[in-house]
């Protein structure tokens, strides 16, 4: 992680340990990380994650709201609510998910679009499959020992090990939600496509059921959500259908599909 907080003033250097001051840094990296993997976010729920006292917390959030890293939306009414004010919530912004991993977002992209002027499309295709290549070979074997239900949370710890800070739950109208709140390659995403298309096609593969994004990072969404199609049957021939369906196969009836569709957003944003 490349997150790095702001420097204290020459005269809180003078009165604050050296060991304090990286204390302070370490939490408040923890505060960021966490309104990362599961923003947006009350400060309330901050403090009881991370057992730290209202004044604390808020210590932290004012200096990563002043250092541009976070950011506070106002949490859209659900059904019916008492007066007062709405809850007040906390979101990463682009500058916060920046710091975290993009040191060679510039490099890839250069190379990327090297390619693409020399030999293709297809090869910018080809190379984001390769990319994933080793995370299909990786986990398809191990998913034939896992339950069906537990793939999903598999995959999410799987991807949170190598730095997407991944979730898994269950999609209210059926099947479930595979959450990624980070994406090291965001802003080459962005550019090409490709990259996220053949994660979607490798997250096919390894859960052996189709899947559908809908939501990235690299288009502007606060998640990138994927929505895993429950397994409707495990005779011969299932897993060749699964493997070989198309990432943008659709889950559910349009009508159902919106609703599915807009919900994750919420959550995400």
């Amino acid at each position: 992680m490349k997150y790095v907080t702001g420097t204290q003033g020459t005269e809180g250097a003078a009165i604050v340990r050296p060991s304090a001051v990286s204390a302070e840094r370490s939490t408040r990296a923890r505060v960021a990380r966490l309104i990362l993997e599961h923003g947006p976010v009350t400060a309330a729920a901050l403090g009881e994650r991370l057992g730290l006292t209202p004044a604390a917390v808020r210590r932290h959030l004012d200096a990563l709201l002043a250092e541009g890293m976070a950011e506070t939306r106002t949490a859209r009414p659900r059904g019916q609510r008492g007066r007062g004010r709405p809850a007040k919530l906390f979101a990463i912004t682009d500058a916060g998910r920046s710091a975290f991993e993009h040191a060679y977002d510039g490099l890839a992209g250069s190379a990327l679009r090297f390619l693409a002027e020399r030999v293709g499309e297809e090869a910018v295709a080809e190379f984001a499959r390769s990319q994933v290549a080793g995370l299909v070979a990786r986990l398809r074997p191990e998913m034939r020992e896992v339950p069906a239900d537990q793939r999903v949370r598999v995959l999410a710890e799987a991807l949170s090990a190598d730095g997407y800070a991944a979730s898994a739950s269950r999609a209210s109208l059926g099947g479930e939600q595979l959450c990624q709140h980070h994406c090291p390659v965001a802003h080459v995403a962005a550019e090409f496509p490709q990259l996220c298309e053949a994660e979607t096609e490798a997250f096919a593969r390894i859960l052996d059921t189709p899947v559908q994004r809908l939501a990235t990072i690299a288009h502007g969404d606060g998640v990138c959500t994927t929505h895993v199609s429950p397994r409707r049957d495990s005779g011969p021939g299932a897993r060749e259908r699964a493997t070989n369906a198309p990432a943008s196969t659709p889950v559910q009836s349009p009508a159902t599909h919106e609703t599915i569709d807009i919900s994750s957003k919420e959550t995400g944003r």
